[in-house]
């Protein structure tokens, strides 16, 4: 059995290394493929390449987070792996899995398709957040519980990435692919290595159905998520799942498993089922005990008879433990050709047991001979690395303050006891909680009111008898009176009968030795008091109708909102909503069946409205709407457009379909009035104004407004129609050497020559196309074009001239850039050293390591990486000396006031420096004058652009400017 490897950067490779090899002449081959870039393209062609080139071979492949070749690691590669076998049969078999799909069934059908009796080892490749891999391996394990399964779940490097798997001809973005390995000569051997400690306090699954938590005690996941481990653990869901896994103890026995699936309501899928009421902590690697497991799994592998080794590593580990990992991978390529990848899960069989994994390493060692390799020396030696010995600090740390609040509240409940005879004898309930909220005791009017005995309501939590509208308030009421404050509230509890009662209920800390230990809860039925109270609100504040705020209430409403704004200097907006013609619907159908129209209508509106805004009935078919959280233009159209699209839809009533429109009236405070009278009136005149122009309309009440929103939209919808029809245009900026005072090439900017609009600075249009991420395909048509161009200048015999093209941020951290940089310098045949991509300080720090692997990567190529508008952002010299960049360009704001006697002399003089320490050519831009060329010549800067030396220039004019132009 032999295995090679090879981490290509094109497809064209394969063939030579397949022919290098002699692979095609052997015949049977299994071909592993790990790739790090989600382009399905580009995946498609290569299987067709290994279908045209290799024919006999099985291929199983994934995206990943990192790639393994070699013993080696690296990310956003393409790496292929091609073990030859001697004496051993392949099997493939692949399925796709949704959420209809019997997961035990799909593990059935896969041990009966692939496992026979010489059958020794299969290799799985999972992906997608509904595949439940567990139940597919309970059912691989009816048949084939002697069988070793390895593999792993697809990762990738970014959460935008498009993660699969696939075979000789399917690519799945939810399925498995596996290849069985079968032969009675075949030694194959299984190893995990993992270990992690419980970090932190103890949870309970308070609700929860199947692989889905609802609630983690008692509140949402999301929650007990941001509070425990921030807000940017949560952002990172899913791909931050492995790194602080859920541990759990069944039957004696250590479970692991992660978050899957971050949902909208809060709530998570998880990698396996979870019950009620079960307990969980989370867990962190246990780095000591895992460096120590894993000198102890090599020194047993290196007496094993091993010819090949395929590791399928979790993302945590080449994340956060890289330099173990990598250690780790050396040892094993010692022994044998060690290939692999890095993803989100992974599959271990041990001691007869299958489980998926977190924060951990499984490995397949195969061999087809007996005999052991000999004279292998490895090194097992090496010890934590020192950034990592802080964090291994920070969790015994945290594990050891978790034990000591455990033991003070156990100390808390026993003192709680002994003032029950405070509140036995209340007719009102009475009861207290622990600072969790538990309930520790309950008086008897507690009992008898709500129907609920000591035995079923001690020890639970206080929120789980309340409605779960209320959690949130009822929860700030009790912190609250954790700090000091009484608290009073009104609240519906339901009793155990189903009959809701209300409640006003005083909350008190209760504190002993001055500390705060739980909370006191009282509570009188208020419950005729309320109902009273309610009649009486409704008649006066609500329509009766549609259920909506009345006019009455909306004008207090907006009344007082104008109080808080006025003290916060912040804006508000008001629309009048009204229905066009709606006389009619009236007129023909009755007023019985206009006002059921009008409460479908509320009620759609009501489902796209932010939060932040309240919506009310002003009088007949008009509604009013009060927006104080995001009161800009932009965001107010788009509010706008949702509530006319809502309106808009098909009315259904007694099986006939009626369509309505919307006219729409919006004035700003303070721009429109400044109080809430002017307001209104000025809403309802932009309204009048809309349904003058034939309704169905928006209008702002200021005549700036309006023009700037409706430019906005048409410029919109202008720029998205723009590249196809080739309205955009390149200019080339000359780039002069300051040394020889000739040019040396151009900066491509582009330009749009709207019919129109006439020509659209790139100021207005290019955040635009950012926002609409269109600025993807402009992108392109840029690079492309701007390659052709400069190829064209070169064939013409101009001079080997460079192109300067501007990467946006977006564009830039697209996974498939690369290939398109390659592609573009293909199609227009131009040598990569002649372009210069220029990137801005804030592309290179958003996902710093990817771009600095990237940039890398670009380098190797050939083409110059450079930093545009260097001065102006976060660099620093300690982190600009590890940047892979060919260029720095000094921002025009240092360049335009230049003199001898002004502190930007120093600044530009420092930047020139900087740049020959690092040894990289500096570019000024924007320079303007003749006293600047020559300070910067003085200076001894490389290059200059600017309109002293020229303007951008057409392709006509960039050719005669060749040709004569020439600083002295």
């Amino acid at each position: 059995m032999n295995t090679y490897s090879i981490n290509i950067t094109t497809i064209n490779e394969l063939e030579h290394f397949i022919s290098q090899h002699n692979l095609q002449h052997e015949q049977v081959i299994l071909t592993q493929v790990f790739t790090g870039q989600g382009d399905k393209e580009l995946i498609n062609a290569l299987q067709k390449e290994l279908n045209r080139v290799l024919p006999q071979t099985v291929l199983i492949g994934t995206t990943t987070d990192g790639e393994i070749h070699q013993g080696e690691i690296s990310s956003g590669n393409i790496v292929v792996s091609f073990t030859v076998f001697h004496s051993t049969t392949l099997q493939a078999f692949s399925v796709e899995v949704d959420e209809t799909s019997n997961s035990l069934e799909v593990g059935r059908q896969l041990s009966s398709a692939l496992i026979k009796e010489d059958t020794k080892a299969l290799l799985l490749f999972g992906c997608g957040t509904r595949l439940e891999l567990d139940c597919i391996l309970n059912g691989i394990d009816e048949k084939g519980s002697g069988v070793i399964i390895a593999g792993g779940l697809a990762g990738a490097i970014l959460p935008s990435d498009n993660m699969f798997v696939f075979t000789n001809d399917r690519l799945l973005e939810s399925g498995i692919v596996c290849v069985s390995l079968s032969s009675e000569h075949l030694h194959a051997h299984s190893s995990v290595n993992y270990s992690v400690q419980k970090v932190g306090r103890a949870f309970v699954v308070s609700k929860a159905n199947h692989e889905r938590i609802y609630r983690i005690n008692n509140k949402k996941p999301i929650r007990v998520l941001a509070d425990y481990l921030g807000d940017e653990f949560v952002k990172n869901l899913p791909w931050s799942g492995p790194e602080f896994p859920f541990v759990s103890e069944r039957n004696g026995e250590e479970i692991l498993f992660f978050i899957k699936e971050l949902h909208k309501d809060g709530s998570i899928t998880v990698n396996r089922p979870v019950a009620n009421g079960e307990q969980v902590h989370f867990a962190y690697v246990d780095l000591p005990n895992l460096i120590d497991q894993s000198i102890k799994k090599l020194k047993q592998l290196v007496k094993k008879p091993v010819e090949t080794i395929f590791v399928y590593n979790c993302m945590t580990r080449r994340r956060y433990f890289n330099s173990v990992t990598e250690t780790e991978l050396r040892q094993l390529q010692k022994i044998s050709s060690t290939t692999g990848f890095f993803g989100f899960g992974e599959i271990s069989t041990s001691h007869g047991k299958r489980r998926l994994l977190g924060n951990a390493y499984t490995l397949l060692a195969l061999s087809e001979s007996h005999d052991k390799v000999a004279s292998i020396t490895v090194d097992f030696n090496y010890d934590i690395p020192e950034e990592i010995q802080s964090l291994i600090a920070l969790s015994h740390l945290t594990y050891a303050s978790t034990k000591d609040i455990e033991e003070l509240h156990s100390s808390v409940e026993a003192s709680e006891h002994r003032f029950r005879s405070l509140f036995e004898h209340n007719t009102d309930i009475v009861y207290s909680t622990d600072l969790r909220g538990n309930f520790t005791s309950v008086n008897p009017a507690f009992e008898k009111t709500l129907g609920f005995n000591k035995e079923e309501i001690i020890n639970k939590h206080s929120l789980d008898y309340i409605n779960e509208e209320d959690i949130p308030r009822v929860r700030m009421h009790f912190y609250r009176a954790l700090k000091g404050k009484e608290q009073y509230y009104n609240i519906d509890i339901p009793t155990k009968a189903g009959e809701k009662i209300t409640f006003q209920i005083k909350n008190i800390p209760i504190i002993i030795n001055s500390e705060k230990v739980g909370i006191f809860g009282i509570g009188r039925n208020i419950s005729e008091q309320r109902k009273a109270e309610e009649q009486i609100t409704n008649l006066a504040y609500y329509d009766h109708d549609t259920g909506l705020p009345n006019r009455l209430l909306f004008t207090e409403k907006l009344s007082d909102m104008f109080e808080r704004v006025t003290k916060k200097k912040k804006k508000l907006a008001v629309m009048f909503i009204d229905m066009d013609r709606f006389k009619i619907i009236n007129d023909s159908l009755g007023h019985y069946a206009g006002d059921e129209i009008l409460k479908m209508i509320a009620d759609r509106i009501k489902k796209v409205l932010p939060s932040g805004s309240f919506l009310g009935r002003f009088a007949g078919d008009k509604f009013t709407l009060l927006l104080s959280k995001s009161v800009d233009i932009e965001n107010i159209v788009n509010i706008a457009q949702d509530i006319q699209q809502c309106i808009g839809k098909p009315v259904l009533y007694l099986e006939q379909e009626y369509f309505i429109t919307a006219s729409i009236g919006i004035s700003l405070y303070p721009d429109d009035g400044m109080d809430e009278q002017t307001i209104l009136r000025n809403a309802d005149a932009a309204m009048n104004r809309a349904k003058q122009q034939g309704g169905n309309k928006i209008k702002f009440y200021s005549t700036e407004m309006n023009n700037q929103a409706l430019y906005r939209l048409e410029l919109e919808s202008y720029l998205r129609k723009a590249l196809e029809k080739k309205e955009f245009f390149l200019c080339y900026q000359p780039l002069v050497d300051l040394e020889t005072g000739t040019i040396y090439g151009s900066e491509a900017l582009i330009r749009w020559n709207h019919p129109k609009l006439g020509l659209v600075s790139p100021v207005e249009f290019i955040p635009l196309a950012e926002e609409t991420g269109l600025i993807h395909d402009i992108g392109r048509w840029v690079l492309f074009t701007a390659c052709k161009q400069t190829k064209l200048w070169h064939d013409m015999g101009l001079g080997l001239l460079t192109v300067s093209v501007n990467v946006s941020a977006n564009q830039f951290q697209q996974s498939h850039f690369l290939t398109e940089v390659m592609k573009a310098l293909h199609d227009s045949g131009l040598p990569a050293e002649y372009l210069n991509l220029e990137l801005t300080e804030s592309v290179m720090l958003r996902n710093a390591t990817h771009s600095i692997q990237l940039m890398k990567e670009l380098q190797k190529i050939g083409v110059r990486v450079s930093i545009d508008d260097f001065g102006t952002g976060y660099s620093s010299l300690s982190y600009l000396k590890n940047l892979p960049i060919n260029t720095l360009k000094i921002d025009r704001s240092f360049i335009q006031n230049l003199r001898m006697d002004n502190s930007d002399i120093a600044i530009v003089k420092a930047i020139i420096t900087m740049g020959h320490g690092l040894d990289v050519k500096v570019v000024a831009e924007g320079v303007e004058t003749e006293d600047q060329i020559n300070l910067l010549k003085q200076m001894n800067c490389h290059y200059a652009q600017g309109y002293f030396i020229h303007r951008p220039l057409s392709i006509g004019e960039f050719e005669a400017g060749l040709k004569t132009l020439h600083i002295t």
